[in-house]
């Protein structure tokens, strides 16, 4: 699935976002699992619904007459882009600085230290 570039999803959007992305549904599933899992109404999830097709983040086609939406957005496409823009927002685009920010805020398992410094390696071996 491609990248919509600019397609900033909201909190509310990121839920109807995360329902597509488990697998395709039409509105009606769609509204009924955000009104279990959010107590949104019918009508909050079919707004979002056409706002996130109007971004270019989901396409919905009907099938058997009934119209089904699919995930244009890849998860990890838009991951990347909230987590670049939480890092030009809030970290003045540093990486280090974010890094920092949260290893003092937690304490991280030795096994996601040994992965953060696999990781370091990788970037110095690719800058020789």
């Amino acid at each position: 699935m491609g990248k919509k570039e600019g397609c900033g999803l909201t909190s509310a959007e990121w839920q109807v976002m995360e329902c597509l992305w488990e697998r395709p549904r039409t509105g009606r599933e769609t509204a009924e699992l955000l009104e279990q899992r959010t107590g949104w109404s019918r009508s909050t999830t079919l707004t979002l619904l056409r706002r996130l097709e109007a971004k270019g983040a989901v396409a919905a086609a009907s099938e058997d007459g009934v119209k089904v939406f699919r995930p244009i957005l890849a998860r990890e496409d838009a991951a990347v882009q909230e987590t670049a823009d939480l890092l030009d927002r809030a970290y003045r685009g540093s990486v280090s600085l974010l890094v920092s920010t949260l290893t003092r805020r937690q304490t991280l398992p030795k096994e996601e230290i040994d992965q953060l410094y696999a990781l370091l390696r990788e970037l110095e071996d690719g800058h020789d």
